[in-house]
């Protein structure tokens, strides 16, 4: 997809997808449903869900949010069956277009395969130009279908088996959920980019994204799936299989900054309360003297609370954000196109004039929001502007799963911090530094290669080969079919 600047001046990195499973509940089309509405943060661009009776498969996919897609109990009643598999797309690879929306669907020899898959390959490129050549006929651009050619080519006999042959040949960070006739099956990439926890509810299992899946149907956490972990659930119970070999954990940092809803609990930790400690370390780091303490709603409220918390400066909503306005809001005319952010934002003039004021965000991408809020709360009368950022400059891109523009888009790229201020507008800018984002997440400091964490978007240190990447330039639209709504 495009990784120009949106409409709305969306100036943030976005998590490709959201997953969800269950297995042995008669309502299972229904709590996925709901699963994907509490993972909705995660991809707004499409949602499908794919359920099993055993014998039979039912699919819907559509474009659009959950809740424009599954609201209708018509929609609800024709997904029969005790199993189910659901996700939520924002594309990072291939155009939004419905054969790109997944779960994934396949007929085998065993019998039918749903997958539904939230990551990127870094040699998806790479694995598809060699299934080509070996006659593989693909119908998506998505690398999740390099996943079912592998399933479909391999020699083993069982779906589990298959999984881990075409598993182990592939690279990337990946969780991945996938239904077939007898059951549901959970994987984990090898370090654990990406998230994904098992939970239980009336006797039957869930797998999701995130734990605030779990809250909003009820239903208990078990724990989280480990790294290079295949979770099996069947009517035996539920199995746990280690077929690769152990490597450290990375898990991605930026889940704690911003992509993780604040209720989640991620790698056992409360997310909102890492987003306030991490505000305290940046107040601790780079406070100046200010009178008000205002976030960037939605994503830096639990930051600035840290940090105002920490410097004993008022808190105050500056900044009211306009929640009606989405990706799908009617394209403004040209002649007022100009007003950009504030489609969604707002200044509070009553708390911001004759003041000085410390603006906390989550991050700064290309620059284009930072920018304009800044010109927006100078517009209502502040005296001073100080920007401070709860994450590391964002220098280099992500080939794990997220959308980012390419290296020289990225404003940090380009610029050091004291250009970075000047380009935005502020009177100073300060990002927190690596060793106290750490410090936020529980370590002493980042430990080099016996860190926990992916912050390749920060460092440059990527824990996955970028086969693809150091290959040499990928198309960025793998088809020549287009596709209307």
């Amino acid at each position: 997809m495009s990784t120009s600047p949106s409409l709305y001046d969306d100036d943030h990195f976005h998590d490709e997808c959201g997953v969800f499973g269950v297995f042995g509940h008669e309502d299972a089309a229904a709590h996925t449903a709901l699963g994907l509405h509490a993972l909705q943060h995660r991809g707004q661009e499409a949602a499908g869900i794919v359920t099993c009776d055993g014998t039979h498969f039912h699919n819907h996919r559509s474009l659009g949010l959950v809740g424009d897609n599954f609201s209708s109990q018509t929609v609800i009643e024709r997904l029969q069956g005790p199993m189910a598999i659901g996700h939520n797309r924002y594309s990072t690879a291939g155009e939004t277009v419905l054969r790109n929306v997944q779960p994934l669907f396949a007929d085998f020899d065993f019998g039918g395969l749903a997958i539904g898959h939230n990551g990127n390959l870094t040699n998806a490129y790479s694995l598809r130009k060699k299934l080509v050549q070996r006659g593989c006929i693909f119908q998506s651009t998505m690398d999740t279908e390099i996943i079912v050619h592998l399933i479909a080519i391999s020699e083993y006999s069982t779906v589990v088996d298959r999984m881990i042959d075409a598993l182990r040949q592939v690279e990337g960070a990946y969780s991945l959920v996938a239904l077939t006739n007898e059951g549901l099956i959970g994987v984990r990439d090898p370090i654990g980019v990406r998230p994904l926890v098992l939970g239980r509810i009336d006797g039957a299992y869930i797998l999701a994204s995130e734990t605030c899946a779990l809250d909003i149907i009820g239903a208990e956490f078990v724990r989280n799936v480990d790294p290079g972990e295949i979770i099996v659930i069947d009517g035996d119970g539920v199995r746990s299989i280690k077929p690769f070999t152990k490597q450290p954990q990375r898990f991605c940092i930026f889940e704690y900054i911003y992509f993780a809803r604040p209720d989640s609990m991620v790698e056992n930790r409360n997310v909102y309360d890492v987003r306030v400690k991490i505000g305290a370390e940046l107040a601790r780091e780079a406070h100046v003297d200010a009178d008000v303490i205002v976030p960037v709603p939605d994503s830096g409220v639990p930051a600035a609370i840290g940090y105002a918390s920490e410097v004993d400066v008022p808190f105050e909503l500056g900044i009211i954000r306009n929640h009606y306005v989405g990706r799908t809001f009617i394209e403004p005319a040209d002649q007022i196109r100009h007003l950009g952010v504030k489609l969604k934002h707002n200044a509070n003039r009553g708390r911001l004039e004759g003041k000085r004021v410390i603006l906390v965000d989550d991050s700064i991408v290309r620059g284009t929001t930072s920018e304009k809020i800044v010109e927006m709360v100078r517009g209502a009368g502040a005296a001073e502007v100080h920007m401070r950022i709860s994450s590391p400059p964002t220098s280099n891109s992500c080939f794990y799963g997220i959308d980012t523009p390419k290296r020289e888009d990225l404003l940090a790229a380009n610029m050091d911090v004291a250009a970075m201020a000047r380009h935005i507008g502020a009177d100073s800018l300060a990002f927190i530094s690596m060793d106290g984002l750490y410090r936020a997440v529980g370590e002493e400091a980042r430990n080099g290669e016996d860190r926990l964490y992916c912050d390749a978007c920060f460092s440059g240190d990527y824990p996955i080969e970028l086969t693809d990447q150091n290959g040499g330039p990928i198309p960025a639209q793998l088809s020549l079919l287009t596709e209307t709504d």
